[in-house]
Order: structure tokens, then C-alpha cells, then sequence
């Protein structure tokens, strides 16, 4: 790829939701409150993971309907759903009914194939012999085309409703929605479907090593790839670990560096039989991470940057992170807030 000058026109950040296994409800609103923020700040998309049998966010679909009714204009979006444990037909009622409610904000992650866990909760999530169940791409496209809300049986077909005979169709139907699909890529296989088939791509900090142990060049080939095969006019996200020290205290900024330093080894060399590559963290000061954000090859051919927030940090931090990261580190990529000011922070730190 060649070199050019970073020019970010798109913000967003990406949230673990979590919380205390013994008191749910107080870490989810907090994390609703980390929206609301995010907003306030500027931020143009907010995205929630979906994490099953931990103590986060289970149902990225129902608690994005809840954020939908706290904020008014960041865009929401799931990062990602693993399609393998939905049914295509549910998923897309329920998600239509989130986007409506958002007047149009949401944005659908997805992934395919054996979904994580799935010798656990296999038999509680279906019902029969789940493990010839089809976990393909193939799973995505059916969801995708559930979301067309297209009549369902032939030209006559209706059904009785309390307002009349209607053409049965998926309700309701979010025009729009379907441009607004992503697929989580990490390798060349999903990047090239991807592209072909006309979805934007998310990227992050963990790819697969295809004939490369170099994070970077993986990552570059799966990009190009993705262009090459259709993505060329659809949108990509990339997601980056980012953790600004500047208005943390010393505390906190050596919680923040031995958070960093626990997760360096992984990335020295291809992880498990996948080959599995893990970008370094990139912590510091708003000027260092400015250095290395600069040095990034991917990031000069994107336009929109997804800060991703480390799960073992507290709401305090994920505030002064989010902060720190708009205000002192988003403008110098390129971008700008669309806001006539930003909130000042106080200095932040744990106890």
C-alpha cells in the first residue's frame, strides 16, 4: 500500500458493556451513560460487543433498543453478532425494530461460522442435532435478505389481521438498514466475501497470519483483497486498542502501562493453530500515540477509526479514555467534531 497523510472523517469507539455479575444492572447503566457521553463528546458511532457466558453484554440487539431511547444522534452498531447462534428470520424482526426505533442509526456486525461456546450452550441455544445445522456465509445472506421484508408465499397469498387480509411480509421493514451491514473480516476467505457480496468490512486488532507473521502485512492483504473483490465504495471501520495517559493520574497511567505490557507477548508471534496476529496496544501520551498512529500502514486507507476499549477497565477510565482520545487525538487524524465545543475532564484515576 502506498503512503499517505491519515484523514479520518468518521469517529467511534467500541464498548465491553461489562458489569458485576451480582449487580447487572448498575455496570449496563453505566455503560448506557458511556453512550449518552459519547455523544455529548462528539463521537459518530458507539458499538456494543456481544459476549455470551460473561458477565457483559449478551444481547447486543436488546440493549441497543434501550440505547436507542437515551440518545438522539450517534450511530449505534453491533460489533459483532455470531449469526451461527440466530435465527436469520428473529434476528432481522428484532433488529429492524431497534433501527426503527433509532430513525435510522443502527449498524449490524456479524459474523459467521461455529459460534464461541457452542459445545456448551449448543443444545440450550437449539432444539434437535444443532451440529449439522448450517453455520456458512450462507447464513448471513438468508438474514440479509429477511431484512428486505419481500411478501413471503405467492402473489395471492395474505393473511387475516385485525385490519384486513395483507401480504404477509416481514415487519417492520427498516428501509435503508441493509447498507448497513457489516462483516467482521480477518482473513482473505471472509474479506473476499465481504466484498463480493457487497458489505462494509470492520477490522480490528486481531487478524489471521496467511503466509505472513507480520500483523500489519496480514492485515494490508485482507484490505486490498476486500477492494478488489466489490468493497471498493463500501464503508470500512478499523479498529484500534488506544489508551491515552494525559488526564489520568499516575495511578492510572501505570495501571494503563501494565495493562499493555501483560498483552505484549501475544504479539510477538502467531497465536494457535489459526495463526492468530495481535496488533500491540498503543498507549501513551496523546503526542506518542500520534507517532505510532502515523506509522500505522492501514490506517492512512480508511476513513473511519473505531477506538476499541480494553475489558478490564472501570467507567471512570473508559470516560477519561474516550475524552482524551476526541479531544487531543481525533483532530490531529483528520478529523473534526461537528460540535462548537468539547467538555473539559478532570484529571482521572482509580482508588
Amino acid at each position: 500500500m502506498s503512503n499517505k497523510t491519515p484523514n479520518i472523517h468518521h469517529i467511534g469507539f467500541l464498548t465491553p458493556g461489562n458489569y458485576p455479575a451480582d449487580d447487572p444492572l448498575a455496570g449496563l447503566e453505566k455503560t448506557l451513560k458511556l453512550l449518552e457521553y459519547g455523544e455529548d463528546l462528539g463521537f459518530q458511532s458507539a458499538w456494543a460487543r456481544q459476549r455470551h457466558l460473561e458477565p457483559g453484554i449478551s444481547s447486543a440487539t436488546a440493549f441497543l433498543a434501550a440505547a436507542t431511547q437515551r440518545t438522539k444522534r450517534i450511530q449505534l452498531g453491533t460489533a459483532v453478532i455470531p449469526i451461527g447462534y440466530e435465527s436469520p428470520y428473529r434476528l432481522a424482526e428484532d433488529l429492524s425494530t431497534v433501527d426503527v426505533l433509532s430513525r435510522g442509526r443502527l449498524n449490524i456486525g456479524l459474523s459467521a461460522g461455529r459460534p464461541l461456546h457452542a459445545d456448551l450452550i449448543g443444545n440450550l441455544v437449539f432444539d434437535g442435532d444443532w451440529q449439522n445445522f448450517d453455520f456458512s456465509h450462507d447464513r448471513v445472506l438468508r438474514f440479509v435478505e429477511n431484512l428486505r421484508s419481500h411478501p413471503i408465499g405467492d402473489e395471492i397469498t395474505v393473511i387475516k389481521t385485525p385490519f384486513g387480509p395483507q401480504r404477509p411480509r416481514l415487519q417492520p421493514h427498516a428501509k435503508g438498514l441493509t447498507d448497513r451491514i457489516w462483516y467482521g473480516g480477518g482473513s482473505l476467505r471472509s474479506a473476499t466475501w465481504a466484498g463480493r457480496n457487497g458489505f462494509n468490512l470492520l477490522i480490528g486488532n486481531v487478524t489471521t497470519g496467511e503466509g505472513t507473521d507480520d500483523f500489519f502485512e496480514a492485515q494490508s492483504r485482507q484490505l486490498e483483497t476486500y477492494r478488489a473483490s466489490g468493497g471498493e465504495a463500501r464503508r470500512v471501520a478499523l479498529g484500534r486498542v488506544i489508551v491515552p495517559l494525559d488526564s489520568a493520574d499516575a495511578k492510572t497511567r501505570q495501571r494503563y502501562r501494565d495493562y499493555a505490557a501483560g498483552r505484549f507477548k501475544r504479539t510477538l508471534t502467531p497465536q494457535g493453530e489459526r495463526r492468530t496476529l495481535f496488533a500491540k496496544d498503543i498507549v501513551g501520551t496523546s503526542d506518542e500515540i500520534l507517532e505510532k498512529l502515523f506509522a500505522d500502514p492501514i490506517l492512512p486507507h480508511i476513513g473511519e477509526l473505531r477506538l476499541e476499549l480494553p475489558y478490564e477497565f472501570e467507567d471512570e477510565e473508559y470516560r477519561q479514555i474516550i475524552h482524551d482520545f476526541i479531544t487531543l487525538i481525533a483532530p490531529a487524524l483528520g478529523w473534526e467534531s461537528g460540535l462548537d465545543a468539547l467538555p473539559a475532564l478532570k484529571q482521572t484515576g482509580t482508588s
